[in-house]
């Protein structure tokens, strides 16, 4: 690609992104090239569509960028530098409190920092030691397992008993939960309960499907999407069927966590861009992510969810930025937080 169909497509690209609507070559000519004919913009932009860098989405439209021009966009400008805040002018978020209540909080950043759908996946509980195990009564059959790491990471679930128990036996299995549990990692809890069971267990008698409950709750990782409407407000999701498959896509966070952690293999900053994603309900999406580390090594991963057509440097920016202030957040724990599966 010489200088000139370099020159062009990434004013087509840009144009496009601020405008939604394919490019035709007067507009070219009169906003970007007002020394090049019309003739010579076209005879360039068909150089490039043969390149399969521009595609004509109906025969007198104007060009629009493929995911290929997308990629040579993004591959075109150097690597995000670290600053003191974000390009939006959007204050990061500080750790008052509990580390989960501040990932949350990062998540809810990047989206209204964006204007797009926030994605963090918390670290693995792996190697966290927890500090307390709480079971509180609930209506009928259920009951609020509470889980707090000695980090101040909290998480709770509700989960089902076995029977329905009064409040007094419920608080009373929590306060065992916890002399079991308590001051143990997550890794000995989960090998200390995958040994066969012993039948004069009490603990067990009264509790094995609470139990086998707050085991998937640790072996679990904490997924926060924020700010999914945001996509409502993308031209390419007002249609109804893409949009119905984006949402369901959001609401399968499994899917959406594995997703997350095959692209944390890959440490620092990754830009997939529409047919580049494995999963079918995002292919009209970017997404843009960025691991954050803990003691120099990945515990996580982080981004955003948007249309093909974004300002690329600007989110990139956001997204780079918010991931490290998260590892520098992290950094000021001074327990060992997190490990990588």
């Amino acid at each position: 690609m010489d200088a000139r169909h370099r020159d062009v497509l990434i004013a087509v690209i840009r144009e496009y992104i601020d405008s939604t609507e394919p490019v035709g070559s007067r507009v070219l000519a009169r906003r970007h090239f007002p020394t090049l004919s019309a003739a010579t913009l076209r005879n360039v932009m068909a150089d490039l569509e043969e390149m399969d860098y521009l595609a004509q989405p109906h025969t007198s439209a104007g060009r629009v960028p493929t995911d290929k021009a997308y990629r040579f966009y993004v591959e075109s400008f150097p690597p995000p530098q670290s600053s003191t805040a974000t390009s939006s002018g959007e204050k990061l978020p500080t750790r008052r409190s509990g580390i989960d209540g501040f990932m949350e909080r990062a998540s809810s950043h990047l989206s209204s920092a964006t204007k797009l759908t926030g994605l963090l996946l918390a670290p693995p509980l792996k190697q966290t030691t927890l500090a307390r195990v709480d079971l509180i009564p609930l209506e009928d059959d259920r009951a609020l397992a509470v889980l707090v790491t000695d980090a101040g990471w909290v998480t709770a679930r509700a989960v089902t008993l076995d029977s329905p128990l009064g409040a007094d036996e419920v608080r009373a299995i929590g306060r065992e939960l916890n002399r079991r549990f308590g001051s143990h990692t997550v890794q000995d809890v989960v090998d200390m309960e995958t040994m066969p069971n012993d039948p004069l267990d009490a603990l067990h008698t009264r509790a094995r499907g609470v139990i086998d409950q707050i085991l998937a709750l640790l072996r679990d990782r904490t997924l926060y999407v924020s700010g999914a409407i945001n996509m409502l407000d993308q031209p390419e999701f007002w249609n109804i069927d893409t949009t119905r498959e984006l949402l369901r896509t959001f609401e399968q966070k499994e899917h959406l966590a594995d997703l997350m952690t095959k692209l944390a293999g890959a440490e620092g900053l990754n830009v997939t861009i529409g047919d580049e994603n494995p999963v079918a309900g995002m292919r009209e999406c970017t997404l843009i992510t960025s691991t954050y580390l803990y003691r120099d090594q990945v515990v996580g991963i982080l981004g955003v969810v948007g249309p093909r057509r974004l300002p690329y440097p600007e989110v990139i920016s956001i997204v780079n930025e918010t991931a490290r202030h998260v590892t520098d957040a992290l950094s000021r724990v001074r327990q060992d937080l997190y490990l990588p599966s």
